[in-house]
């Protein structure tokens, strides 16, 4: 009889033999179908001619899209960690000249809205402020049924073709090996996957820029992404790609501060959306839109359908055309920000598809995705999805089915029931796909005008500020010196060596790689100001959270002159202090304390202001975590005000004196206060650096 030791190996032998019949080692194989079908081409979608529209006979992508669609369960595959708000949308005027979407033509109507924002790589329990794309996606609960526009804060993206989505994913999700690492895109398979998908090169340059790291999902840009079609009434068509413009204008982290900011709060952006709606203060978005006459879809040096590829502001200027309004929280996060199903495919009248082969294979994906994190085709009736409009047809039963419908008949054409449900007419608001004329071959190409893969990331590289440009170097060392193939290294030095050489010598030097040999850059010097956070025009303080270190003995004047300042100015102050409970100020006043030194960080404010008051000053100087709080704010470029008697712990936390061209502002009077409010609208102050 086997010793007890003795049968744990046979049973653990046993079982590896079991495994044995599934182990599958795919090196050196070709590639196949599910079902054994070799495959000849795994990089293009099956279209109509090389610019036409995807096919649905294209097996090979409907299997690929559908298993990698159903790859996850529960949370969402790629955008799992989010966060929402409802508000409302208004048009400044009619849009009647390009398209008769009804709800772009009153300004007097409201269209109710809900905006979800997320991350794309990490799981649901992932941090807020990691590096990573942002989606913004909005459905527009319209009279004629329900809008969905689907987008990023990057207006590009990595690839050209859906087909290559599930590959793009698989990259940057933490290897299936070792479930290493979460929410990041600092590792191995990624840069593999980017240095051998080389058009991939434009959303890299926005991937690790400061876009990445935005201090708030309401101060970041939203873009649709993909070229859309505006139809109007008379059967016009205009090529289209749709903004958000944040009102607060577009803010990031600094990247030491992102990284602790997901230690110290992993719900940042989270609970920074929810309180500035539960204070009232309510972000605000223009809508924008880029409109490209049909007869002139090749003007421009680039392929205007190229998913990889924006449109410059300064060639095809954004027309303002409305506003959204986000002002309530939702009152259940599973019920509403979870379950909100959103689809590229749900359009209304004057809003179409364009051939971009990226946006056809998301036509497909969104709603069979729904049918495994949903649990079925009933997803439109739960609450959030619904449309405020009714809807009628003869779809029947299904899990999770609400709609109770009376009568034999589910059927169309009928006689039974008079024919009802029956087709709308154009004319009733029935929706008719544009008429585009589309011939080709059926192949699996990608049409050349696509090939450029670097001319647009120079033009980004070009449009950055010097500033901008260092912390995309620096980023570059973070994330390919976290690389562990020396050659995958070597390959991205030689890939980026086609957007900028020096560029490529500064990845070099920083993750230890050889130089580059390539000396062939794309494009010119052409620049675009709009890409460029530093250059845009928007400065304002509203909103913005300013700690305030006092101890007792504060100086109980200057507090509350400072705090009118930024009452007037929108700005939003916590007490940091020793302790919780009440201090008292020189004068005897008393104030509650809202955080203490260690249930606040100075990443959690966009400025500090250390309170006059020679008592108060003396004891914060005497512990070092007051000190450190000003020592990092400081060198995260952040706006720092003092009252006189400030000067002595700014001299303990290293920084010289006060110097208000760099942000450090002595608060003397009711005109330096002002002085204070305008460093903390400059963001950063990057005179430090």
């Amino acid at each position: 009889m086997a010793s007890e030791n003795e049968s744990g190996k046979i049973n653990e032998q046993s079982k590896n033999r079991q495994l044995d019949q599934y182990r599958v080692d795919d090196t050196g194989k070709k590639m196949t179908t599910n079902q054994g079908l070799r495959i000849s081409e795994d990089e293009h979608s099956l279209k109509a001619g090389t610019r036409g529209p995807t096919l649905m006979e294209d097996f090979h992508f409907r299997e690929k899209m559908t298993h990698f669609d159903h790859e996850r369960i529960p949370e969402r595959i790629v955008h799992a960690r989010g966060s929402g708000a409802h508000g409302y949308f208004q048009v400044y005027e009619p849009m009647t000249e390009f398209t008769k979407a009804k709800f772009l033509q009153d300004p007097s109507v409201k269209t109710p809205v809900f905006v979800r924002y997320s991350t794309v790589a990490g799981s649901r329990g992932s941090a807020d402020s990691v590096r990573d794309v942002r989606g913004f996606s909005t459905k527009f609960y319209t009279e004629e049924g329900n809008y969905d526009l689907v987008g990023n804060n990057i207006p590009v993206f990595f690839i050209q073709d859906a087909i290559k989505f599930p590959d793009l994913i698989h990259a940057v999700k933490p290897e299936p090996h070792n479930e290493i690492p979460q929410a990041a895109s600092a590792h191995d398979t990624f840069w593999d996957f980017v240095a051998n998908n080389q058009e991939s090169a434009h959303m890299i340059m926005w991937h690790l820029s400061d876009r990445a790291i935005p201090r708030s999902f309401r101060m970041m840009e939203g873009f649709g992404v993909h070229t859309f079609r505006f139809v109007n009434e008379e059967g016009v068509a205009h090529f289209v790609k749709f903004h958000w413009k944040p009102v607060l204008g577009v803010k990031s982290l600094v990247w030491d501060e992102a990284q602790k900011i997901a230690g110290k709060n992993p719900d940042f952006h989270r609970q920074d959306l929810w309180e500035a709606i539960d204070t009232g203060n309510y972000p605000e978005f223009e809508f924008g839109v880029q409109l490209i006459k049909e007869e002139d879809e090749f003007d421009f040096d680039f392929d205007i359908l190229d998913p990889t590829k924006l449109w410059p502001e300064e060639q095809v200027p954004v027309k303002i055309i409305g506003k959204m309004v986000l002002n309530q929280n939702p009152d259940n996060f599973f019920a509403e920000t979870e379950q909100i199903a959103f689809h590229p495919g749900h359009v209304v009248p004057g809003i179409d598809f364009s051939n971009d082969p990226l946006l056809q294979g998301r036509l497909f994906s969104y709603t069979d995705t729904q049918l495994s994190r949903l649990g079925g085709p009933n997803f439109h009736e739960l609450p959030i999805n619904r449309p405020v409009c009714p809807f009628h047809n003869n779809q029947r039963d299904g899990m999770h089915r609400m709609t109770i419908n009376p009568g034999p008949v589910s059927y169309h054409k009928n006689s039974l029931a008079g024919n009802s449900p029956e087709p709308a007419s154009e004319a009733e608001g029935g929706y008719a796909h544009y008429q585009e004329k589309v011939d080709g071959r059926k192949v699996r190409q990608r049409s050349e005008s696509f090939k450029d893969h670097f001319s647009q990331a120079k033009l980004f590289w070009n449009s950055m500020t010097q500033v901008e440009k260092q912390h995309i170097i620096s980023a570059f060392h973070f994330e390919v010196g976290k690389v562990k193939s020396k050659d995958v290294q070597q390959q991205i030095v030689e890939m980026f060596s086609h957007v900028d050489f020096e560029l490529a010598e500064a990845i070099a030097r920083g993750v230890g790689a050889n130089p580059p040999t390539n000396k062939s850059q794309a494009g010119g010097e052409l620049t675009s100001p709009a890409l460029s956070q530093e250059q845009m025009k928007v400065k304002t303080a509203a909103t913005r959270k300013v700690a305030i270190l006092a101890a007792d003995g504060f100086n109980g004047s200057e507090v509350n002159q400072v705090l009118e300042s930024f009452k007037a100015a929108g700005v939003m102050a916590e007490i940091v202090s020793m302790n919780r409970g009440m201090i008292t100020s020189s004068t005897e006043q008393q104030v509650e304390v809202d955080q203490t030194f260690l249930t606040a960080d100075s990443v959690l404010y966009d400025a500090i202001y250390i309170a006059g008051g020679q008592e108060s000053v003396d004891a914060l100087k005497a512990s070092k975590d007051p000190i450190f709080f000003v020592n990092e704010a400081y060198n995260h470029f952040k706006a720092i005000g003092s009252g006189k008697e400030g000067a002595e712990m700014l001299k303990k936390a290293g920084i010289a004196s006060f110097d208000s061209s760099a942000g450090v502002v002595a608060i003397t009077d009711e005109t330096s206060g002002t002085a204070f409010i305008e460093a903390i609208a400059k963001h950063r102050h990057w005179k430090r650096a």
